[in-house]
Parts: structure tokens; sequence; C-alpha cells
């Protein structure tokens, strides 16, 4: 069975993490999987919105212990596999000029929190649990969530996450700004694809440009971050959509985007 799968319809590709047995856990078969998907992605021009979630009744439990993890010296060393996997993963997501849906099916733990905060709009099951659990095996929040979760709910919060190690429920995130929403188990795929079509439909270009100025903000100070947006609004005007959306306006009628 494919731990990773991919569909591509309507604009939109998703991509399910498909260990259910193991509340899809990362393995390396998994990452590899992963970078297979966002090549094809790329490689895809007629995707223009993506969604990521999980088979069963888990999002994704983080790692898989049960991979060895270890070292000659019998030592844990993780810095492999989060150099080589994890954090290009984070950093493919954060840059794909793609708007990137997670949908939260179920538990997000560990590394599964951290891929989950690294998409532009986060969904979740009401069921839904998001657990920082580093603390309970003697190691630190990593594929981004040291980054994440202060940028999201503030340092309080992160670190009260971080180093209590409890469960944040969906509903509680969304209160807390850590997510966009929480929505009823049996809506959430519904919603997601809904809003992904939806997303497809919008001046991919535009949106594209859009992610890199807000993500550019916690580290740009006000002048670079004015003259970011001097720079991008520029290119974003050379666009079709540009020229179609304006020209709509004026005609009193929907525009038709094409993401170019």
């Amino acid at each position: 069975m494919n731990s990773v799968l991919l569909s591509i319809a309507d604009g939109v590709a998703e991509i399910t993490l498909n260990r259910p047995d193991r509340l899809n856990s990362f393995t390396q078969d998994m990452h590899e999987g992963l970078r297979g998907a966002l090549q094809s992605i790329r490689a895809n021009h007629t995707v223009r919105a993506v969604v990521l979630t999980g088979a069963g009744r888990g999002f994704c439990a983080g790692q898989d212990l049960a991979e060895s993890l270890k070292s000659d010296s019998g030592q844990v060393d993780p810095s492999k596999t989060l150099q080589e996997n994890y954090n290009p993963f984070v950093q493919s997501l954060h840059e794909m000029p793609l708007p990137i849906i997670a949908a939260v099916n179920g538990v997000a733990a560990g590394a599964g929190t951290s891929i989950a905060l690294a998409c532009d709009i986060v969904l979740a099951a009401k069921s839904a649990k998001f657990i920082q659990a580093f603390a309970k095996i003697g190691l630190i929040p990593d594929a981004g969530g040291t980054y994440f979760l202060p940028q999201l709910v503030g340092a309080p919060r992160a670190m009260g996450m971080a180093m209590l190690a409890e469960p944040l429920s969906a509903e509680k995130a969304e209160q807390w700004g850590l997510i966009w929403k929480a929505v009823d188990d049996d809506q959430l795929m519904d919603e997601a694809r809904t809003l992904a079509r939806r997303l497809a439909q919008q001046p991919t270009v535009a949106l594209g440009l859009m992610k890199r100025a807000i993500y550019a903000a916690s580290i740009n100070d006000l002048s670079s971050q004015l003259q970011m947006e001097v720079d991008l609004q520029t290119q974003a005007a050379r666009t079709y959509d540009a020229e179609e959306g304006i020209k709509a306006f004026l005609e009193k009628r929907p525009p038709k985007f094409e993401g170019r």
C-alpha cells in the first residue's frame, strides 16, 4: 500500500498520508512519497490549490519511532532525517506559490502539528487535537515547530504547548488563532475540497505573491516590507489575471481568472 496518495482534479491536488494503522506517522518511505507528490504537483500546471490530509482516524502522529533513528553510537540522532526529510518538506510547503490547505482529520502530534502549521490554511475536525509531545520523550519541537507556534499564538502559549505537552482541541486551536477553523467531523473533507476548488478559481500568481509577502512580514522591518509590496504588486499587476480582474470590475461582472 502506498504510504502517500495523490489525486488531481479540477485544479486541486489532494495529498493523503496513508499509514492509517500507524496514525500516519512518518517513515523514510513516506518522505520519499511526499517528495514525489510535490514534484508531480510542480510539473502539473493545471494545479492551482493543494489539500493535505491523513487517512483513517489521525492526521499525523509525527515520526514513527519504531523506525530506527539511531546512529552507530546507539544514541538518538534525528539530524539526518530532519535535514534531509522534514526541513526540505516544510520549506517546500512554505515556499510553494500555491495555496495549501491542511485538513486535519484527527490527532496531529509532534512533527504532525508542525507539518499542518506549515500549510497556509488549516481546517480541523472538531474531534482533532494538536499535541507538541516532544517533552514526553526528552526532545524539542522540530520540523518548524519552534518557528510556527510562537508566530501564530505568541511565546506564552507556545511555551505552554511545548513544555506541558498537553493536547489542544481543534476548537481551542481556532480560538487561539492557531488554525483557521474547526468544523464538524463529517463536514471536514467537503469543506476542505470546496475551499480548495474556490481557491483554484482565484488569481493563482497573486495568491502565491500574497503568501510570500505575508510570511516575510515576520522577519522584515517596515521599510523592507513596504518595498517588498512594491516589487510584488508590480509583478502581480503584469499578470493576465490582474488585467482580467480590473476589466471585470469596470464591466461589473465576475472575473474569469486563469491562474496566469
